[in-house]
């Protein structure tokens, strides 16, 4: 049963592997067509927008509050140290006022992510949407 593999004479029949140079060469054209078309469809829509006359909306500046969080995990509220009862009720106080000041957070780099945590949860679960991280500039080399 070795299906003439002994026979030299027989002559060799068609191969039946399937050959897939012209369906790699299809795919990498398409690829290309598509890298050079996705930002056509990344803009933006084009309007022309209705032009009015109003002026602009007086506000008052909200007020701002600055938590700070020193490296071993102590929170201040604007320079002031509190506890985390403290913490508590001057968010809940915060919370109430209209319009409602901006939290802007400054933690050490050195303090536990943690904690940041914590202080953030507790502003949001206590109703303070506006919260702003303070860092210092990259210093240029």
């Amino acid at each position: 049963m070795a299906f003439g593999a002994f026979n030299h004479h027989r002559n060799p029949g068609s191969m039946a592997d399937i050959n897939v140079t012209p369906m790699v060469d299809v795919m990498l054209v398409l690829l290309v067509i598509f890298i050079l078309a996705a930002p056509m469809f990344t803009g933006s829509v084009q309007l022309e927008l209705p032009k009015a006359q109003a002026p602009a909306a007086q506000t008052a500046p909200a007020a701002t509050v600055t938590l700070s969080i020193d490296a071993k995990g102590q929170v201040f509220w604007n320079n002031d140290p509190v506890e985390k009862d403290g913490l508590e009720s001057r968010l809940i106080e915060a919370a109430k006022l209209a319009p409602q000041p901006e939290l802007q957070l400054r933690a050490d780099k050195d303090t536990r992510y943690e904690v940041v945590a914590q202080v953030m949860a507790a502003a949001q679960s206590n109703g303070l949407t506006k919260l702003g991280f303070v860092t210092d500039p990259k210093e240029k080399k």
